[in-house]
């Protein structure tokens, strides 16, 4: 019978009792094994910085029809590559490839995907350390490398 330890020496067990049953709980589980941190290809960082690799036009989920600009990206912390969404109108004008970028998380729950890009998880906010956004408004030009 699972009757719970009562009395006044009964604490011990019963916070064993309760460290036992916590692992029942994935969000527990996930955070005390840093499981998060052992997938996530930033590796727990909120930015990281990459070589671009290639661009990439990926199609929006239904019901909008886009074409939206994103590039490949390998990590120089790690070697893995991913794929970050380009911001902005004709923001992928400014990025070429072998440049270097920097990337955050797009902002959807859980460290997801955000709006109807399918499994892209970053967005470019630097490229070769000038911010995408200044270059955007005309306010700085990009390095020659």
């Amino acid at each position: 019978m699972g009757l719970t330890p009562r009395g006044i020496f009964g604490a011990r067990q019963l916070i064993k009792k309760r460290k036992k049953f916590r692992w029942k709980d994935t969000r527990y589980k996930r955070r005390v094994l840093k499981l998060k941190e052992k997938t996530d290809p930033l590796e727990g960082a909120p930015q990281a910085r990459g070589i671009v690799l290639e661009k990439v036009a990926l199609e929006a989920k239904q019901p909008h029809s886009s074409i939206r600009k994103c590039v490949k990206i390998q990590l120089i912390k790690n070697g893995k590559t991913i794929t970050a969404y380009v911001p902005l109108d004709g923001g992928l004008n400014f990025i070429e490839e072998h440049d270097e970028v920097l990337v955050e998380g797009i902002g959807g729950s859980k460290g997801r995907s955000l709006g109807d890009i399918p499994t892209v998880r970053w967005r470019v906010i630097q490229v070769n350390g000038v911010s995408l956004k200044a270059l955007w408004l005309g306010k700085k030009e990009k390095p020659l490398r």
